[in-house]
């Protein structure tokens, strides 16, 4: 056991005159760690909005919900519907009922233009028209201010990322679309969902304001449990008076994630590969200096009978503490940046904006960490072999 003490004690011995060293090369020392946390902090500032918009959307589905659309849409604003067709969309096996009839809520999706708070530039804000049992459909709506809009007059309630995101949706003002002015008298939450994006009221009213007649474009059903849905699609799409697409919600804001996550994930390695490999160059310099600062220890030790691979590792542990240091700086900034942060974004399938909030998981603090290891080994390995030599 003589020969690995000895080796580990090597180690150590020459890993602690390289960390004692640190404070004379703060200068290099600073500029390396600050930028491994630039680095791990976009990398993860940049994830982290993916992660709020998946979820967003996917918190706007229930397993025991189900929303239908013409066949071939691959969102509400491409699809389309006549009133017979609604009807015998809520007359199908499956739909949940109540004393007051089907939970079904056939739907009218249009775009207003409005200006978003943050940077005054136009965005196309989703405008729903929705039926009496929507409010039964989607059971996670609450109103936390003001009240529910009245059935058959032109009044609106306004999804709470809505009113924090888009200039002159206030509760209690006036919402003018078209011609008309739309009395804003309520504030809505839907767990957090996309339709605290949007802006709600009667579907009637709505279709009479856009002259769209009794059409509709999609059919939001509460079924009567997540084990109905089958029987409820297959009760459609075999129907010879339909031609329509069936999801479950949660599958169908799955999908309508799908695009925007992946360019945002794409875009956020893009960068951090490119701030990595300053991040790393940085690293080399670094360690470099702290070797050639250290030539004559590093010969006097050789002498001594220190081995290379101790060097080569102490060398190593330096860059890696220095990465961990740096990881952990920016970990902890995005963290308290970005977590929680809200913001906007265009959902391309439907040309809307969708609002959520940043969400910071631990899985990308994790993965924020492993690319500070990563930079810290490249940045390390080569001074460690040429304080070998």
């Amino acid at each position: 056991m003589a020969g690995p003490i000895n080796w580990l004690s090597q180690v150590a011995s020459v890993s602690k005159f390289g960390l004692l060293s640190i404070p004379q090369r703060r200068g290099s020392v600073a500029a390396a760690v600050f930028g491994i946390a630039g680095v791990v902090a976009v990398l993860v500032g940049v994830l982290s909005m993916g992660v709020g918009f998946q979820r967003a959307l996917q918190s706007s589905g229930a397993p025991d919900a189900a929303i239908v659309l013409r066949s071939g849409a691959d969102s509400e604003m491409v699809s389309g519907f006549l009133r017979e067709s609604t009807r015998v969309i809520a007359d199908a096996p499956g739909v949940a009922h109540t004393e007051d009839g089907p939970l079904a809520s056939a739907e009218l999706y249009v775009l207003i233009n409005l200006l978003k708070r943050s940077t005054g530039t136009d965005a196309n804000v989703p405008m729903r028209g929705v039926e009496q049992a929507a409010l039964r459909v989607r059971d996670q709506l609450q109103i936390l201010d003001g009240r529910m809009f009245e059935w058959g007059r032109n009044e609106v309630i306004i999804g709470v990322g809505a009113a924090s995101e888009f200039v002159g949706l206030e509760l209690g003002g006036n919402l003018r679309v078209g011609q008309r002015e739309w009395p804003i008298v309520g504030v809505f939450s839907a767990g957090g969902g996309t339709a605290e994006s949007e802006i709600w009221t009667d579907a009637r009213v709505l279709q009479s304001a856009y002259k769209r007649g009794d059409t509709f474009q999609s059919v939001h059903v509460k079924l009567s449990s997540p084990a109905a849905f089958q029987e409820f699609k297959d009760a459609l799409t075999t129907d010879p008076r339909l031609n329509v697409k069936v999801l479950r919600q949660t599958e169908y804001y799955a999908q309508q994630s799908t695009a925007v996550t992946r360019l945002i994930r794409t875009l956020g390695y893009l960068i951090a590969f490119l701030m990595a490999i300053g991040a790393v160059f940085g690293a080399l310099n670094t360690m470099y200096s702290s070797v050639s600062a250290r030539t004559r220890e590093i010969a006097t030790l050789r002498a001594l009978g220190f081995g290379s691979g101790a060097v080569v590792l102490s060398v190593m542990i330096e860059s890696l503490v220095l990465a961990l240091i740096g990881g952990g700086v920016g970990a902890v900034g995005a963290y308290l940046t970005f977590n929680g942060l809200h913001t906007s974004t265009m959902n391309w399938n439907s040309f809307s904006q969708v609002t959520f909030a940043f969400a910071v998981t631990p899985e990308l603090l994790g993965q924020g960490i492993v690319w500070s290891v990563f930079i810290g080994l490249i940045g390390g390995l080569f001074p460690a072999l040429r304080g070998a030599r």
